[in-house]
């Protein structure tokens, strides 16, 4: 099966991101969260997300200005902007920026629910271009998730499928502690040892001597492949 829609929320109060948070894992929905316009192109930097819940009224760059930014970008994600503000005129500024709805602040989750099944049913389901990748005798699948080593299915949690997508969509290329670690809810730098280290048991033949799962000193973590 397909995994489940991940959606971005990006909002500055910190209530309202855990509250929809909550809301969007009991309904089945993959979530990361940003509080800020920087923390959210960190996370895309590595993530390719299916939605984004954008807040317009945020200290620094605003939603508006992010939405213009990542239109301009031609990056065709949908985006959901929420705001406080609810004139007509408010709402037109929110759709000209390139946001594909806008919902007033307070809202019934419900609604919200609703409102992000029909964006994600537009959208249609997100093509991923390098859907394979292979690096000595696994395979990992990045649209479905699937991980096999020698041809066998492998399990993988969450975060591990989370953090293997991110470094595969750019092989080689290193990703900071940071960087992953603000894919993962409230996760902090040190646990993405943690997970990295589990990915190499089921990755590495050696895994104290790693091939494909590398540490770049200075620079965080790469994953090296031989073929999409």
């Amino acid at each position: 099966m397909v995994e489940s829609p991940h959606i971005l929320v990006v909002d500055d109060d910190r209530r309202i991101r855990e509250l929809l948070k909550s809301y969007l894992l009991e309904n089945d929905y993959r979530v990361s969260t940003a509080a800020s316009a920087i923390e959210a192109r960190r996370q895309m930097e590595g993530i390719a997300f299916d939605l984004i819940v954008l807040d317009v009224m945020m200290p620094g760059e605003g939603g508006l200005s992010l939405a213009k930014s990542l239109r301009g970008e031609k990056q065709d994600v949908p985006i959901l902007m929420l705001s406080a503000l609810s004139e007509t005129t408010d709402r037109i500024a929110g759709l000209s920026s390139g946001s594909d709805d806008y919902l007033s602040k307070p809202f019934e989750p419900k609604e919200l629910l609703l409102r992000l099944q029909s964006l994600l049913r537009r959208a249609g389901p997100k093509s991923v271009k390098q859907r394979k990748i292979t690096f000595g005798d696994c395979q990992f699948d990045l649209a479905m998730g699937e991980f096999l080593r020698g041809g066998i299915a492998i399990k993988l949690t969450s975060r591990e499928k989370d953090i293997l997508r991110i470094l595969a969509q750019k092989p080689g290329e290193a990703f900071s502690r940071l960087q992953l670690a603000l894919t993962g809810a409230e996760e902090n730098e040190r646990s993405v040892d943690v997970q990295i280290n589990r990915l190499r048991q089921k990755i590495e033949l050696d895994s104290a001597n790693p091939k494909y799962l590398q540490t770049m000193r200075g620079a965080g973590y790469a994953l090296f492949i031989d073929q999409y």
